[in-house]
């Protein structure tokens, strides 16, 4: 407990799966959270966490298009009018809408690489400036993927961007690290979240399986341990986000059960 006290974080996609997992953590772990989401329920899912975590820690909820710099600087803002700073940034925001390789267009293409690669990349740019004014260092964490070290061929653009997502988490620990500013990020595979719900009609609709629960199914038999749960992931990202991880920069953490032993 209190591993965070005192640390304001702001975590995107947190209206729901991962996002929502790490926020109500962080909260546990004494932090103050900016719930942001471009789902228009965010407000009431932070109001809700709050009450759950019975005061260990305060949030608040901010609708933004992670892609949007305005968005995104204005939930910053937001952050540190209501809780004086930023310290932790979570790039966690994402999305895969599948198809098979030779049926990728350039509007799935952008959409995909916006939202998981760009989102990033500018979301850790506005939350060094931030960091940086403040004078005191910060972490950011990035939510990657297994697909990201090995591409699937009904995800060409998802596997690209977490393939951007660990080489931007490379290239700006570098760049960040005369700051004080560590970054790092985490790859889980199978994860029992609305994501992967999707994904998996998703992949119904354009042929890859034959019935609907097939793909989590298959994914699932190739990790030793199973699919995960959003809650099997919080631990390593409050180590990511507490100071036990100082000396620790430019890494993408595998949470995969087991499914890649490298």
């Amino acid at each position: 407990m209190d591993r965070l006290k005192g640390r304001n974080c702001l975590v995107t996609g947190s209206a729901r799966g991962i996002g929502q997992a790490i926020a109500k953590a962080v909260m546990l772990e004494g932090g103050n959270v900016t719930f942001v989401d471009l789902d228009g329920s965010v407000a009431d899912v932070a109001r809700e966490a709050e009450k759950e975590v019975g005061g260990a820690g305060r949030a608040i909820g901010v609708q933004a298009d992670v892609t949007k710099r305005d968005q995104v600087r204005a939930a910053i803002e937001k952050t540190v009018e209501e809780f004086g700073s930023l310290n932790v940034m979570f790039n966690n925001a994402g999305i895969n809408p599948p198809l098979n390789f030779m049926d990728v267009t350039e509007e799935n293409w952008e959409l995909v690489m916006r939202v998981n690669a760009w989102s990033v990349l500018m979301g850790t740019q506005e939350a060094a400036r931030q960091m940086i004014a403040q004078g005191t260092g910060g972490k950011v964490i990035n939510t990657g993927s297994v697909a990201g070290r090995q591409g699937y061929g009904n995800m060409a653009p998802y596997s690209a961007s977490k393939a951007a997502v660990l080489s931007m988490t490379q290239a700006a620990a570098r760049a960040l690290a005369p700051q004080k500013i560590t970054v790092n990020s985490f790859a889980p595979a199978v994860v029992e979240t609305p994501l992967w719900e999707q994904l998996d009609a998703d992949l119904h609709k354009i042929g890859s399986t034959k019935v609907p629960g097939e793909a989590v199914t298959a994914f699932s038999s190739l990790i030793p341990l199973g699919a995960a749960k959003p809650e099997d992931l919080t631990g390593t990202a409050l180590f990511l986000a507490s100071s036990d991880s100082d000396y620790m920069t430019g890494q993408t953490v595998l949470i995969d059960g087991g499914r890649f032993m490298l």
